[in-house]
C-alpha cells in the first residue's frame, strides 16, 4: 500500500506541477487527464466559467455539488480536493456565511488550490494538507461532506467512510461521486499500480462501496446516479491499455470487456440524527 499511496502522489504532483501558473498545460475546460469518459465530467458550462481558470484539472467523474443542495450558511468538507474546483463551486453555494475545507493528500495540489484560492479571492475556503483516512478536520464539524473521484484511490476505504462520519453533524450528508466496478476485472488490470492512481484497479465492487458507507454508520444510502466509465469512441482504451502501461498485458479484446466493467456513481447518504 505504500508502493500505491506513493505512486498516487507522484502522479497528482504531476498534474498540479503542469497547471502551475508558469506552465498551465492543463488551464481550460476541456483538458483531460486521458482525452477519455469523465473529462470535466457533470459540469455546466457557468461552473466552469466561475472558478479559477486552473483549478479544473479534468480528474473528477461527476459533480457532487450539483446534487448536495448546498444551502447558505453550511460548512463543506471535500475528501480529495485537488485543484479546489468542488471547493470553488460550493463556496458559492454557501455564501460568505459557509465555509468550505478541502482536505488532500499532495502537498503540490494543496499548494495549486491555495493559490487558485488567492487569485480568486475566496476567502471562504481552506485546504488541509491530510489523507482521507485520518482528516485533519474536528468532530461534527460539516453539514456536508463531498468527493469527486477519490475514494476508489484510498486503500482503506471503510475508514475513509468512518472518518467522513466523523467529521459529520448530525444530520449531516454525505455525497460522493466516484468509479465502482460492476464485475471483476482482469488480474493484470488489478495488478497495475498505475490503472490504481488511474482510479480504476483501487475501485470497489459496488455493492461493496455502498456497504461500506452503511457500515460507516450512515443510514439512507442510495446510487442517485450511475452511467458506464467507457465512452463510445475507443479512448478509454486507449487509456486503458497505454497511459496504464498495460500494452502487452492486455489484448484488444479483454480491454474493451474490462472499459465495460467501471461505471461512475453519484452515491447519496445520511448521518443519523440520534
Amino acid at each position: 500500500m505504500d508502493d500505491v499511496k506513493r505512486a498516487v502522489r507522484e502522479r497528482y504532483a504531476a498534474r498540479a506541477r503542469a497547471n502551475a501558473p508558469e506552465r498551465q498545460e492543463c488551464a481550460s475546460p476541456a483538458c483531460c487527464d486521458s482525452g477519455g469518459a469523465g473529462c470535466q465530467a457533470g459540469y455546466s458550462p457557468a461552473e466552469l466559467a466561475e472558478v479559477p481558470i486552473g483549478a479544473g484539472l479534468g480528474l473528477g467523474c461527476g459533480d457532487p455539488t450539483a446534487v448536495a443542495a448546498l444551502r447558505e450558511g453550511e460548512t463543506v468538507v471535500d475528501l480529495g480536493s485537488g485543484g479546489g474546483i468542488d471547493c470553488f463551486i460550493a463556496a458559492r453555494r454557501v455564501g460568505p456565511a459557509g465555509s468550505v475545507i478541502g482536505v488532500d493528500m499532495t502537498a503540490e495540489m494543496i499548494d495549486l488550490a491555495r493559490r487558485n484560492a488567492r487569485e480568486g479571492g475566496y476567502g471562504n475556503v481552506e485546504f488541509r494538507l491530510g489523507e482521507l483516512e485520518a482528516l485533519p478536520v474536528a468532530d461534527s464539524v460539516a453539514d456536508v461532506v463531498i468527493s469527486n473521484c477519490v475514494v476508489n484511490l484510498v486503500p482503506d476505504k471503510p475508514q475513509a467512510f468512518r472518518e467522513a462520519f466523523r467529521a459529520l453533524k448530525p444530520g449531516g450528508r454525505l455525497e460522493v461521486s466516484d468509479i465502482v466496478t460492476l464485475g471483476e476485472p482482469p488480474q493484470a488490470l488489478r495488478d497495475s499500480v498505475d490503472a490504481y492512481a488511474g482510479c480504476l484497479a483501487g475501485a470497489s465492487p459496488k455493492e461493496g462501496y455502498l456497504a461500506d458507507i452503511a457500515a460507516a454508520g450512515f443510514e439512507d444510502v442510495r446510487v442517485t446516479e450511475e452511467r458506464p466509465f467507457a465512452d463510445e469512441d475507443d479512448s478509454t482504451l486507449a487509456m486503458l491499455v497505454d497511459d496504464l502501461g498495460l500494452a502487452g498485458r492486455l489484448s484488444p479484446e479483454q480491454a474493451r470487456n474490462a472499459a465495460g466493467l467501471f461505471a461512475s456513481v453519484h452515491v447519496s447518504a445520511r448521518k443519523p440524527v440520534g
